[in-house]
Order: C-alpha cells, then sequence, then structure tokens
C-alpha cells in the first residue's frame, strides 16, 4: 500500500532577482515499510521537498503546482492546525544540525516530553517515563534526559533528536542529513540505530543524503536529483549497480572507496542557474555525453526494462557504453597524472612529544586543600613529521584532539609542552618576534568557509587582504589574486572577483578559503576537515586539488579529517588518533589494507559501501569515548576494545613498530594482524533483471 505518493510537485522562490525553479516536476512514491532515499548534490531540490512535505518553507517558499498525498490526503491543502494533527502523530522529521534543532536552555528530556504532551494527553510522570524509555531505545542513558543539550556529544544529541522523532511511533520518519558533519562512528552508530528502530516500528523512511554509500546500504528505492529535476530513480540495487543517467554514473564514480583500488573520479562545473525553469537538459553543461539533442529539452523519465528503473537520459540506450567511458578521467576532461614522488622532499615540519593540555576548574574548596587542577590531554604526547610535497591525513572520531593538534601546530594555541619544529626552526624562535614570517609560510583552511570568511568582504578583498598583511607582490597584487584563484579553479577569476561569500556555492565558498591561505606561497598547509560539509562530488574535487597543490607547489599538507575514505585517497601517509594520542601510523596503503590497531579498524570498517551487493559488517564500538578528566589505567581504548586483556588495562602501550619501522601502533597485539570486517548480514544481490542493461 501507497503512504507517500507526489506528484509533479514544483516549488519556487521568490528573490529580488526574480524566481528560483527550486523543485520542477517531481515524482515518486513510497509504500509502507519502505526505505526511500532521495540524493544529489546541494541545490538540487531535495531538503526542499521535504520542507514542502512538511509545511516548511520559507516566507519566499511556494508549492506552485502538483500533489503530496499522505495516506491519499493531499498535505498541500492542509489548514496549519490540520498540519499539526499530522506531523508528529503520523510524519516525523530528524533534522540534520541536531544542536539547531535542540533549545539549549530546556533540558533534552523536557523536550521530548512537551512533544509527547502536546499530542497526547498523559501525565507529566507517564510522559518522563515514556522519555527513560525512547531513550534506552536509542542507547542513551535514560538517567540522562534532565541534562542539556551542551551537555551531550554531537552523536548523542542527535540520538535525542531521534528519540523525539519516535516518541509517538509515525508512520513516516523523515530524515534530512542525519549524519553529514558527524564522524564515521558515530554514522554508523546513527544509521544502525534508526534501522534497527524503524523496523521494530514498522515505518517507513525518507532518507535525504548526499552519501551514496548510506543510502546503498539502508533504502530499497531511491531518486537521483539535479537541477530539480529526477534524473534517475527506482530499486537502489537497479540505479547504482548499472545506472543509466550519467549524472548518476558521475555520482557514483565521485564516491571515494577504501578498497576500491582506483582514484575517484569528479564531475567538473557546478550545478546549474534555475532562475529559469529548465528546457533543456539540466545537465547537459557538465555532461561528457550531451549531444545537440540535449540542448533541445529535458528528457523525460522513461520505464527502463527492468522492473522499477526509470530514467531521465535522451541517449538511455547507450547507457553501458556510457558506463564504461564514465570510469575514465579523461571522459570528464580531467588529466589522469601521475601523482610522481609524493612526500620525498625534505621535512619541513616535525613535532615531539607535543602536548596541549586544558586545565579544569577547581572549586574553592580544592583550591583551599592544595588539591592539583584535573587537566583534559586534548594533545598528549604526539610525535609525528611531514615532507614536503607529502599528505599526512589524520583520522578519528569527534574529540580525539585532531583539530586541537592542527590548532597547536599553527600556534594559535599554545603548546603545553614538547616542541614543535618548522622549517628547521623551533616554534619558540617564531613566538620571538618571528610570528609574522611563521604565519606566511604556515597557513590553515577551516572547516566552515562561511565562518572563516568576512560577509562584508568580496572575494578580491578576501584573497588580497594577506598580500597587504605580509607585504607580499604588492606591485602586482591584482595579477596574485586572479593566478591564485585560477589556481585554484575559480574560472574565470574575473567572474568571482566582485562576488561576496553568500552568493558562491559551499564549494566555491572553500576553495576562496584555500586561495586565501595560498595567494602568499606558503610552504605548508593545515586543512581541518575542509570537505566535511560538502557533497560528494565537490569533495572530490577539492581532495583533487589538494593532491595536485602538493604535487606541484612542493608544500608539505596536513589533512585532518574523520572521513577515512577521502584520506586513504589524498594522502601519502596515515596518522590515527584516539584521546590526544596517536595509536597507529604509517603508510596509507598499509594501514588501509592491514591495520594493526583494533580503533583503525573500526573507523575503517565503518565507511559505507556504495555497491549494495556487497555485504559490510558493521564493526559497532560499544560505548562512547571515556571522560578526557577521568581516564582509565592503562590502555585509553581498553574500554571499548574488542580485544583488550588485563595486560591492556595495566600501562599505556607505546608506539612502537608493527612489522617495519615504516608502520607503527600502539597496541600490545601489533604482530597479529587484526581481522579486517568479514560479511555476517547476507549480502544484497543484484536481481537477475537488474544486471541486465
Amino acid at each position: 500500500m501507497t503512504l507517500l505518493d507526489i506528484t509533479d510537485l514544483k516549488v519556487t522562490y521568490s528573490t529580488k532577482n526574480g524566481k528560483v525553479h527550486a523543485v520542477n516536476d517531481v515524482s515518486f512514491s513510497i509504500g509502507e515499510g519502505v526505505n526511500y532515499g532521495l540524493a544529489g548534490e546541494s541545490g538540487s531540490g531535495k531538503s526542499t521537498i521535504a520542507e514542502a512535505l512538511l509545511g516548511l518553507l520559507p516566507d519566499n517558499g511556494q508549492i506552485e503546482s502538483g500533489e503530496v498525498l499522505f495516506k491519499g490526503q493531499d498535505l498541500t491543502t492542509l489548514s496549519p492546525s490540520e498540519r499539526r494533527d499530522i506531523l508528529w502523530e503520523d510524519i516525523a522529521y530528524i533534522p540534520q544540525s541536531a544542536m539547531d534543532a535542540l533549545d539549549p536552555v530546556m533540558s533534552t528530556g523536557a523536550q521530548i516530553r512537551q512533544a509527547i504532551q502536546k499530542h497526547r494527553n498523559v501525565s507529566k510522570a507517564k510522559a518522563r517515563e515514556r522519555v527513560r524509555e525512547l531513550y534506552d531505545i536509542v542507547g542513551l542513558d535514560p538517567n540522562r534526559i534532565d541534562d542539556y543539550p551542551h551537555e551531550f556529544s554531537g552523536g548523542m544529541r542527535q540520538r535525542v533528536t531521534i528519540a523525539m522523532a519516535l516518541a509517538l511511533e509515525p508512520d513516516l520518519i523523515i530524515a534530512d542529513e542525519p549524519t553529514t558533519g558527524l564522524d564515521v562512528i558515530v554514522q554508523d552508530k546513527i544509521v544502525d540505530k534508526i534501522l534497527e528502530i524503524q523496523e521494530r516500528m514498522d515505518s517507513s523512511l525518507l532518507l535525504i543524503t548526499h552519501e551514496i554509500g548510506v543510502i546503498a546500504e539502508t533504502c530499497d528505492d531511491l531518486s537521483i536529483l539535479y537541477g530539480g529535476k529526477v534524473m534517475e530513480q527506482g530499486s537502489v540495487d537497479n540505479v547504482l549497480i548499472n545506472p543509466t543517467n550519467p549524472y548518476t554514473m558521475g555520482l557514483k564514480n565521485s564516491f571515494p572507496e577504501i578498497e576500491d583500488g582506483g582514484d575517484p573520479v569528479s564531475i567538473p562545473g557546478s550545478p546549474p542557474n534555475l532562475s529559469q525553469e529548465p528546457s533543456a537538459c539540466v545537465f547537459k553543461d557538465r555532461c561528457p555525453f550531451s549531444t545537440a539533442e540535449c540542448e533541445q529539452s529535458h528528457p523525460d523519465l522513461v520505464d527502463l526494462p527492468n522492473r522499477n528503473h526509470q530514467s531521465a537520459c535522451h541517449h538511455v540506450k547507450k547507457a553501458a557504453q556510457m558506463r564504461r567511458d564514465a570510469k575514465e578521467p579523461e571522459t570528464w576532461g580531467i588529466a589522469d597524472e601521475d601523482d610522481g614522488d609524493s612526500g620525498t622532499g625534505e621535512v619541513v615540519l616535525e613535532t615531539h612529544d607535543l602536548e596541549k593540555w586544558y586545565e579544569q576548574s577547581q572549586s574553592l574548596v580544592s583550591k583551599f586543600r592544595g588539591e592539583n587542577p584535573n587537566y583534559v590531554r586534548a594533545v598528549d604526547g604526539v610525535s609525528l613529521s611531514v615532507r614536503r610535497s607529502e599528505i599526512l591525513g589524520v583520522a578519528g572520531e569527534s574529540g580525539c584532539g585532531k583539530s586541537t593538534l592542527g590548532e597547536t601546530i599553527a600556534l594559535l594555541k599554545q603548546p603545553t609542552g614538547g616542541k614543535i619544529t618548522f622549517d628547521e626552526k623551533s616554534h619558540e624562535y617564531y613566538q620571538d618576534g618571528n610570528m609574522k614570517e611563521f604565519r606566511r609560510k604556515l597557513q590553515i583552511i577551516f572547516q566552515d568557509p562561511f565562518d572563516s570568511l568576512n560577509p562584508r568582504q568580496t572575494v578580491r578583498q578576501l584573497v588580497g587582504e594577506p598580500l597587504t598583511i605580509h607585504d607580499y607582490r604588492t606591485d602586482e597584487r591584482e595579477v596574485a589574486i586572479k593566478e591564485t584563484l585560477e589556481k585554484v579553479g575559480l574560472t574565470p577569476a574575473t567572474k568571482f572577483l566582485d562576488q561576496y561569500p553568500h552568493e558562491l556555492s559551499g564549494g566555491q565558498r572553500q576553495r576562496v578559503a584555500i586561495a586565501r591561505a595560498l595567494v602568499v606561497d606558503p610552504d605548508f598547509l593545515i586543512c581541518d576537515e575542509p570537505a566535511s560539509m560538502l557533497d560528494v562530488s565537490l569533495k572530490v574535487n577539492l581532495l583533487n586539488l589538494l593532491r595536485q597543490l602538493a604535487d606541484t607547489e612542493d608544500i608539505g599538507i596536513v589533512y585532518i579529517s574523520h572521513d577515512l575514505a577521502s584520506l586513504v585517497q589524498v594522502s601519502d601517509r596515515l596518522a590515527i588518533m584516539y584521546l590526544g594520542r596517536v595509536v597507529e601510523t604509517g603508510d596509507v596503503d598499509r594501514i588501509a589494507r592491514q591495520p594493526k590497531h583494533p580503533y583503525t579498524n573500526s573507523l575503517l570498517s565503518a565507511a559505507p559501501e556504495k555497491d549494495p551487493s556487497v555485504g559490510r559488517t558493521r564493526v559497532l564500538l560499544e560505548g562512547e569515548p571515556p571522560d578526557p578528566v577521568n581516564l582509565p589505567s592503562g590502555c585509553t581504548f581498553a574500554p571499548r576494545c574488542p580485544k583488550a586483556s588485563d595486560e591492556c588495562w595495566r600501562a599505556e602501550p607505546a608506539l612502537t613498530e608493527a612489522g617495519d619501522a615504516e608502520h607503527m601502533a600502539a597496541c600490545y597485539f601489533p604482530e597479529d594482524e587484526v581481522d579486517q570486517p568479514t560479511v555476517v548480514d547476507e549480502a544484497r544481490t543484484p536481481s537477475s533483471e537488474s544486471m541486465s542493461d
């Protein structure tokens, strides 16, 4: 039975420059108990569809036409009060940012209790008991229902929003990018928990995400969106195993995988301008297979021979050949360059036993008694080195100390102990009146370019400001700005010079942030999660850019990320961090293929698989990382480690050779091969129909 049926939905936004046609004739349906995915790049219309369905469009958003039938009732015709009766009761919503969705001045339990009592005539005591039950269901301690949002980690806050969405046992759960920005281990837990609860409740799921791998592992059917249009839809097996639309092929080939063996192939160009309703194929300007026919009209969705598979492409009959060609970078106009001898230059940066501790506040009584303060050891004895033309990837969960390490290396934070040597000079040398030299030679790129770029400055001002500060190339300022913008792929540079950050896409803003760092010709870059909020095609473009910069500009790069699949694609060596310490380090291929630390294995196994026919075991670590103020004795990973022995609880293992000097692990069993994940869940195998063209 059909639960949700969307037919020919059109949504526009009114702006000062006219209408933006965000969703154009989108149709799909979701049956009872079905998981449905909406995938596509930023700006494809995914979230707009959810907002239209929920009645959450902004004031300038309008449903121009179409039907949104839920259990046969058109949601677009409901009054606000009628809609409120359906929301929460029958349709629940899990938003992208849990911190923004939760009231910071109300306890998390009170917020869920409020939602329950709004829709159910129950006492406060019974509502609180239901909240405790929900916390237990989503894997949270029921005794923490009176804690506030800031007292939870990012993954825990997301589980609170899941508990809130499930409070009234809805028939349909809409999850809008529920794992974006979360590390892979937390993402795996969240997805696993959503699926577990949904199966228990026998509800349907509409999952909106740009992560093809998450959809491949969780959904039954999906629609691929681009420019507000459905490009391809049908069963997950049909669409992702044998895509027939060039855009789907591009998205799939852009998705980095740890064991894929080849480099991801990005989609060049930018999403279309939707100031006019599309009259030609919306993907024609970025499609390598585009012809004159594609200029004349946007293709209709046509049924393919496979059951439950539709595609909007004028050349769908050539799908098999297009699939083969789409795997080659040259097809997309991208040069397949040899990486050369990456990381063979001299060492440009070293740290030795680097520490950054944060002293915790004490009560007056503790101070009077002369008690020693407690510390959070965010960075606790980290030693590493980076050569010119080398990318060192630093990976780990949220809270492991990755960003603090980057900021301490950049001397944005004062080291508590240890030593930093940069360009053969100690950090004390730079702090003794030579910081301007240090700042020019070492640049940092932050996670969110919208926060790191001044919204009141144009691109010309943003990229040119470092030249003024460092009195560098001032006689050719305009030339330097344009050259750097072209170098990071913002071409032609003149198109972007007078634009402000809010007028750029997420990928373009991040490239401006990179250009701002590169314009003074630094010797070293620290990249702190620069692609975590970008969709997959923009992420691959950014990774390729950084790889190219390392190879051609002879600079060293530290790339910090929780996404091991991306790190494997871009890095030469990896350093795995856990609670302030490096627990494994070595050549990227060696670590990816034969990890020596159980924590590294957990990170690797948490990466989603884009092929729905391949099974994957979720290695779900028990519990959360321990309290960083009150760390357990011995190995700090022991409380969560499936291989922990009595020896692990007695003393912290040192970072020692695990086979050879190029591969080191802080584990008492480094010589033991950490078991690679084996398939315990039955693999999703394609049907005979889905294997045909």
